[in-house]
């Protein structure tokens, strides 16, 4: 939050700012005051009036109406969202994200998870909300917390001033898994963005090897794909994360583990030992060869 991306997040950092100086002020104002009463000595006069009517009454009325203000205009100033901005749903889940896009082309439906991409220079509208319970979406260097509500959608407008990765996090306690549950933003050049995009929205690869055929197999006779869908190969319920391009992203589980092959495995073999709790079961049972089948065909999704 110290090093804003967003003009919104430089805002909110000056407010901060201005208000935290402001207390500051307060609070050694009074401690002088005490100070001064202490070593009064006894019998001086103590003019009470004076100070209750000057120290208790007009001076935080000055100061914290002044406060009031300065925050109320700066706050009104704050980006809103735009109609014509770029539209992205994010919404939170016990503990991951969901993200979805609209692909320009066809007006179909982008399915992501756990990584948001922006292209940079643009007006973003983020639509937030929760599919169980209250989760809160804040990214530091974009701006302020916004709740996620169950059955309300809620915006934040951000337009990034330059490329970069910005991890986020969910700030309101979600159960038990509530601290990790990252989110990375990533923000690039409207042109490499409108290229992703593209290949977003493309249907997965076939797999260009043995070991990721076997793994595409293992992938459906676990029954994987009861809850993920992979768009092209194997299309299931969407009550899990969609992981048609689960290797472009930057990390699995929610920022647990960076992408890469070792991890997939790892992540499949000992989930509830990386994220307790977490509604997939783990498959140590599984030999070295399927796990390692499985982390190709997955690594294989870019």
């Amino acid at each position: 939050m110290l090093q804003p991306a967003t003009t919104s997040a430089a805002t909110t950092l000056e407010i901060a700012s201005v208000l935290g100086i402001g207390a500051v002020a307060i609070f050694v104002g009074v401690m002088g005051l005490l100070v001064a009463a202490l070593i009064r000595r006894r019998g001086q006069p103590a003019n009470a009036a004076l100070w209750v009517a000057g120290g208790g009454i007009a001076f935080p009325i000055v100061v914290l109406s002044a406060l009031l203000a300065y925050s109320t205009a700066r706050g009104l100033q704050l980006q809103r969202p735009s109609a014509e901005a770029l539209i992205i749903e994010v919404s939170g889940v016990q503990w991951w994200w969901e993200v979805r896009y609209r692909d320009p082309l066809t007006g179909r439906e982008i399915r992501s998870a756990n990584e948001v991409r922006l292209p940079v220079g643009r007006a973003v509208t983020l639509g937030l909300t929760s599919a169980d319970v209250i989760h809160s979406f804040w990214v530091p260097a974009l701006g302020g917390k916004v709740d996620m509500v169950p059955g309300r959608v809620n915006q934040l407008g951000v337009e990034v001033a330059q490329p970069g990765v910005y991890r986020g996090v969910c700030a309101e306690f979600c159960g038990d898994q509530h601290a990790k549950m990252a989110l990375h933003v990533v923000a690039v050049a409207p042109d490499e963005f409108d290229r992703w995009l593209t290949a977003q929205a493309a249907p997965a690869v076939a797999p260009g090897s043995s070991a990721a055929e076997n793994g595409q197999r293992l992938f459906t006779e676990l029954r994987c794909n009861a809850c993920h869908s992979v768009r092209g190969i194997t299309n299931g319920p969407r009550n899990a994360p969609d992981l048609t391009h689960v290797a472009s992203r930057l990390y699995i589980g929610a920022g647990e583990l960076p992408t890469q092959r070792d991890a997939f495995a790892r992540w499949i073999a000992d989930i509830q030992h990386i994220k307790p709790g977490a509604r997939m079961p783990a498959y140590g049972h599984l030999d070295q060869e399927s796990l390692m089948a499985l982390a190709a065909f997955l690594d294989g999704l870019k």
